[in-house]
């Protein structure tokens, strides 16, 4: 397919739900369901968007706008709207590009993109990709040395803020993906990945793109003194070996030189903790609805979290956008900015950093036009004034 139809093809998609169908029929579907599939039964999957629907709004009628200014600050930095890229895990294997692909979209857009640990990309290689604000998230796969080595390499060319993700001691079953076998496909032998065959050869074009980068990535940032570079296939392994807790605050505080976010915070006990520990700025983060199932959505939680913090550090949110005005709604309860996964990842699938493009294209159109049907001339004066909330907010 041309770039030209590519393009064409994405121009036609209005919502990120055309983008995800777009990404359906453009990846096998054991990697659109990695994409678009949660924890064991999805309750908090599908409780992320219900949370979203649930708050109304309450417009300012008769108010001239003649234009939105979207333009956040995010721990002092200028975003051209409250956005970041969240960190993706794997983003190589919907697209060559990967993460160089959504920084370079990122960069183009005037917003933030946090680079995962296990992304498929060096980090230098990501950076390099973008002007605009590129962040480091780090799990300890690989152990502490590994994790240092790699906060090292970050700050040498450049990152500034470093995201802790604290919910992820395990990887969260979901369920899709076992069906579907994902295990034998990333860590299997030759013989194990012959039944998935046939869907991915209903994929050519992937199939060719996938083969022609070498097929499954390495995890270049993740480099240990016995193995070198971490293999795809002992990821989760190693991942459950090293865990996150709060005594590795002291080192990781001692080294890195800039703001730490904390990200996974689900109740103002751990956003207090967050603040003992020296953090910038919290995500409100259920991880999308990937880890534990039957925990609250993000949404729901972020006035709970906005209070105990009091001004303290800078509140975001993640888990469940999929339009600027959900968007809108989580900077009216008091986020300053939202961390965006899967609308990206639907898009890198479908078209590569076109279809990263478009995604925050669509959203930044979304945004624009919320703003002035509320009679909101800036997101920076968004408050409740512009909701009506459910009870449980």
């Amino acid at each position: 397919m041309t770039s030209s139809s590519s393009a064409l093809r994405l121009s036609k998609a209005v919502n990120i739900d055309d983008l995800r169908e777009l990404a359906r029929r453009r990846v096998p579907r054991i990697v659109f369901n990695y994409i678009d599939g949660g924890a064991e039964g999805e309750w908090t999957l599908r409780e992320n968007r219900r949370a979203f629907e649930a708050v109304t709004f309450r417009p300012h009628h008769a108010i001239e706008v003649p234009a939105s200014d979207l333009r956040a600050h995010v721990l002092g930095r200028e975003l051209s709207m409250p956005l970041l890229l969240a960190p993706v895990g794997y983003l190589r294997v919907m697209h060559p590009d990967g993460e160089i692909a959504a920084a370079r979209a990122a960069g183009k857009a005037g917003v933030g993109v946090i680079l995962s640990t296990v992304s498929g990309h060096r980090l230098e290689d990501v950076k390099t990709a973008s002007p605009g604000q590129v962040w480091y998230q780090l799990y300890l796969t690989g152990g502490r040395a590994a994790a240092e080595s790699a906060m090292r390499r970050a700050m040498d060319v450049g990152y500034e803020v470093l995201v802790i993700t604290i919910d992820s001691n395990v990887i969260g079953f979901r369920e899709r993906e076992a069906r579907d076998g994902m295990e034998q496909l990333l860590r299997g032998n030759v013989w194990s990945k012959i039944p998935f065959v046939p869907q991915v050869f209903a994929r050519p074009r992937w199939v060719v793109r996938f083969l022609l980068d070498g097929g499954l990535p390495d995890m270049p940032n993740i480099v240990t003194s016995e193995r070198g570079v971490l293999r795809v296939r002992d990821a989760h392994t190693a991942m459950k070996r090293e865990a996150f807790s709060w005594n590795d605050m002291t080192w990781i505080r001692a080294l890195w030189k800039g703001p730490i976010v904390i990200k996974g915070v689900l109740s103002a006990e751990e956003a207090k903790r967050s603040l003992d520990h020296g953090a910038a700025a919290v995500v409100v983060s259920n991880h999308g609805g990937r880890q534990l199932d039957c925990v609250p959505a993000s949404l729901s939680v972020l006035p709970e979290i906005v209070a105990a913090v009091n001004g303290q550090a800078e509140v975001l949110m993640d888990s469940g956008i999929r339009r600027g005005s959900d968007i809108v709604k989580a900077i009216c309860l008091g986020a300053r900015a939202v961390l965006c996964g899967r609308a990206y990842a639907y898009g890198l699938a479908a078209g590569g950093e076109l279809g990263v493009a478009r995604a925050l294209e669509i959203l930044r159109v979304d945004m624009e036009r919320c703003l002035k049907l509320l009679g909101c001339p800036s997101v920076e004066v968004l408050d409740e004034s512009y909701v009506r909330k459910p009870s449980y907010c």
